[in-house]
């Protein structure tokens, strides 16, 4: 019987330590640096529109798509949704102090150039705009055409 009590006390002991672990956990900050430079990219499909900016070494700082904004459906392929999501990211990489951006843009979508407006509207300085669409050199046969 002395066995069963010492075995309750020590499970006694183990919830309490296992309670006081729980509240004790915290999330590490992440610590803003000072970036000056960096790249946009902008990829603009016929669906959506995501916006990414990093720095030099490619470690991206801040994105946002029009669907993580709030758009659904068709909504999310307007210019309009396109320049919400680039002032969204705009305005997260200026907390990281970005100042002069290059833009790469990728895709046939319609939000290409009302992104490069907003980001240039947040002030940016845009050193250069690249077009990175991947053209086929004659690849596969495209899908057949829509009949509404």
């Amino acid at each position: 019987m002395n066995t069963k009590k010492t075995d309750n006390n020590t499970s006694d002991e183990n919830k309490e330590i296992k309670s006081s672990k729980k509240s004790s956990y915290s999330k590490k900050k992440k610590s803003k640096k000072n970036i000056l430079n960096g790249t946009a990219y902008v990829l603009s499909t016929f669906n959506n529109t995501i916006i990414s900016i990093a720095d030099t070494n490619g470690n991206v700082i801040s994105w946002a798509s029009a669907g993580q904004k709030g758009f659904k459906g068709s909504r999310k392929s307007t210019p309009y949704a396109a320049q919400v999501a680039a002032d969204s990211a705009a305005s997260k990489a200026q907390e990281y102090g970005m100042k002069t951006l290059t833009v790469e843009v990728k895709g046939p979508g319609s939000g290409r150039e009302t992104a490069l407006r907003a980001l240039q509207a947040r002030g940016f300085k845009i050193l250069s705009i690249k077009d990175t669409t991947p053209m086929p050199h004659n690849g596969t046969r495209p899908p057949k055409k829509r009949r509404v």
